[in-house]
């Protein structure tokens, strides 16, 4: 694994006041959360997820608000998903489709032109699992066709009718992601009275929505949607609660990297919003989240490796373990 490059973010902490709490106040969740088993994705294969597992972020637009525009073809990108696997990646993630608050729907002639060639060239020579991001079912078809194994729908199956059948019928891993609206309408409708609990409820009907379409329960993952349809405040309660949504039963992802919610407490562009994102995935990962979606893997993967650490050495030591 390559080390960490250091990131100094600018202006100072504590630049947003976040008031204590977006609802009604709720118990912290558990310090020690119960780890499952594993995710089942396409080509029968399993993820671990007993540790925590890494999706590195790689999109092929000209405007997603991180990373939009670097690769010109797919030799590009092809090298950028290496450089993540060897960075700590398990997962790689490819984009076609900017979901930035205010992006426009992309054709789906359009999206197919700047992932299928990516999907081509990546899905046989990665060493891990292809995820593709896509809410229409032709491109996620398309990709699944040619290896992905994974679709991460930020719509969780709602946009496209037909994406439900599209993933069960491949039997393909699935993300259902928060969301509510579009990208283009979202921003409007971050209104809560208690983000976690409706947060749940919501993605507890996506969940209703995969199994009537024909997805196996152990093929699902559910993401709160992190700066979907939610303000900053709304964010970072979630963050710090994530257990209404880990007691829906299935595995969790988080994607806080680099999100605007970063900047508004750090007062940092998103280039410089690194140490923020990682501290994130660690708060998410003692909530319970297991998943977590980043553009920058190797500081991530460090920072979680910690973590992990440190709760198996504290769950050793509680058990009457410990060094001699």
């Amino acid at each position: 694994m390559k080390p960490a490059r250091r990131e100094r973010a600018r202006g100072s902490p504590g630049m947003m006041k976040v008031s204590p709490g977006t609802g009604t106040p709720r118990r912290p969740g558990p310090r020690f959360p119960e780890a499952r088993p594993g995710w089942e994705i396409g080509a029968g294969r399993m993820i671990d997820l007993t540790r925590p597992v890494v999706m590195g972020v790689l999109n092929v637009t000209p405007d997603s608000f991180s990373d939009g525009g670097r690769f010109t073809g797919p030799g590009e990108a092809l090298e950028a998903a290496m450089a993540m696997v060897e960075d700590g990646a398990d997962i790689v993630d490819v984009g076609g489709e900017s979901t930035r608050p205010g992006a426009r729907e992309v054709p789906e002639s359009e999206e197919l032109r700047r992932v299928l060639p990516f999907v081509r060239a990546a899905a046989h020579r990665l060493p891990v699992p292809l995820s593709v991001d896509t809410r229409k079912a032709g491109v996620a078809r398309a990709a699944l066709s040619e290896g992905a194994a994974i679709i991460n729908d930020v719509s969780a199956l709602a946009h496209d009718p037909e994406m439900g059948a599209a993933v069960a019928q491949a039997g393909a891993g699935v993300v259902l992601m928060h969301m509510r609206g579009s990208p283009e309408t979202m921003a409007s409708l971050a209104r809560y009275r208690d983000v976690g609990a409706e947060v749940a409820a919501e993605l507890r009907e996506a969940v209703a929505r995969a199994l009537r379409a024909g997805v196996a329960p152990g093929r699902m993952v559910v993401d709160p949607g992190i700066g979907f349809a939610k303000n900053a405040e709304h964010s970072l309660a979630l963050l710090g609660d994530l257990g209404a949504v880990v007691s829906l039963g299935y595995p969790v992802l988080v994607g806080p990297s680099r999100k605007s919610f970063l900047g508004a407490v750090l007062g940092a562009p998103a280039d410089r919003r690194v140490p923020g994102t990682a501290a994130a995935c660690v708060m998410a990962y003692l909530g319970g989240a297991r998943i977590f979606r980043v553009h920058d893997v190797a500081p991530v993967r460090q920072a979680l490796a910690v973590a992990d650490a440190a709760m198996r050495a504290a769950g050793r030591d509680r058990n009457g373990g410990g060094e001699t």
